[in-house]
């Protein structure tokens, strides 16, 4: 079985430390509990792998798109690794199943859906509890009034901070919690710079425990595997993330994990690694669902140290149908941002 599996930091020399730990911590990651899988002949692009890891790196040079619509049919399946922003994965993904080349994640449909967060939103808030949002277009494209400020006054009319972030963005990028119309305005100047879309999402905000959960799906079911802490900063209205640990323990824990597969398994197509961020309101005994993650995400880095099976193994097994009966984990894992390297702690 030959497979190519792409990050698309790294593939296409993305200069953003930040970014760049993250994607080349769960590049390596993937190649290290692939490399023993059958006897599959195993590709990575844009990085150079360990000795120990059998595979081949190659070098993309020019345009992602138009070298994986000349080179993927060469590949049984393929492994992608990239944001959703722009549409960048739900368009690669489409190249990949145009060539009829195995997707070893979530079809382009599902990955569309839960790309826009609204539309995630609309597809979810009717089952569970989902934190209520609304669509706002940006002052050039907003067509009812000429005063856009008084249009949009009444989001604080209850004192409630809000939370403004692109309908398309990756984990904390261009998220902004405000509190006042004035603050509303220069982050909707922030966010039009970050997004291609003609609109923005606002949310109320809520404190609590920032949290995900990582789950194996097969399309159909999906299979909880841990709730993970996020270690996410609010600086000058800013959210960023820093890090989290693997797992995390909490009396929210049962219900976070059972909102994350319900979520899950009401998007067909959803497959292989999918992550559910999500908020735990400990005062209300409430977890409200943030968004779904239709790929790869960070806390894979450190689950994978801690399982009771290989999780990159798991991930094909899941796309072909088979989940697993135990999920075991042996230990906990802190990991954390440290300039263009992201750390891990295993403690036992």
């Amino acid at each position: 079985m030959k497979i190519l599996v792409f990050e698309f930091a790294t593939a296409t020399g993305l200069d953003d430390p930040s970014i760049n730990a993250e994607g080349q911590a769960m590049l390596y990651s993937i190649l290290e509990d692939l490399k023993d899988f059958e006897t599959h002949h195993l590709i990575s692009s844009g990085f150079e792998t360990p000795t120990s890891c059998q595979s081949m790196p190659v070098v993309i040079q020019g345009d992602l798109h138009e070298w994986l619509e000349s080179n993927i049919a060469d590949y049984d399946a393929c492994l992608p690794i990239a944001p959703e922003e722009n549409d960048l994965l739900h368009d690669l993904t489409i190249i990949i199943e145009k060539h009829d080349v195995e997707v070893l994640g979530s079809n382009s449909k599902a990955v569309k859906l839960t790309t826009n967060k609204f539309d995630t939103y609309n597809a979810l808030k009717d089952k569970i509890t989902v934190i209520n949002t609304e669509q706002v277009y940006f002052r050039s494209s907003y067509q009812r009034t000429k005063n856009y400020e008084d249009d949009h006054s009444y989001f604080f009319n209850n004192g409630v901070s809000k939370v403004l972030k692109p309908a398309d963005g990756v984990s904390c990028m261009g998220v902004m919690v405000v509190n006042s119309l004035n603050e509303f305005m220069n982050a909707h100047d922030h966010i039009k710079e970050k997004t291609h879309l003609p609109y923005f999402l606002v949310q109320d905000y809520i404190s609590g425990v920032n949290v995900s959960v990582s789950l194996l799906c097969n399309g159909k079911k999906a299979v909880p595997l841990s709730l993970n802490f996020q270690d996410v900063q609010l600086d000058s209205h800013e959210i960023n993330y820093n890090g989290g640990k693997v797992p995390l323990k909490n009396k929210l824990s049962k219900l976070a994990v059972e909102a994350a597969k319900n979520a899950v398994e009401t998007i067909h197509g959803l497959k292989g690694y999918v992550g559910v961020d999500m908020i735990l309101d400990e005062g209300r005994n409430e977890v409200h669902l943030v968004e779904i993650n239709s790929r790869l995400t960070t806390p894979y880095v450190a689950l994978r140290n801690i399982i009771n099976f290989n999780l990159g193994e798991a991930i094909i097994k899941s796309i072909h149908g088979e989940l697993p009966d135990e999920v075991i984990l042996n230990g906990t894992v802190n990991f954390y941002k440290d300039g263009k390297t992201l750390r891990i702690s295993v403690l036992q």
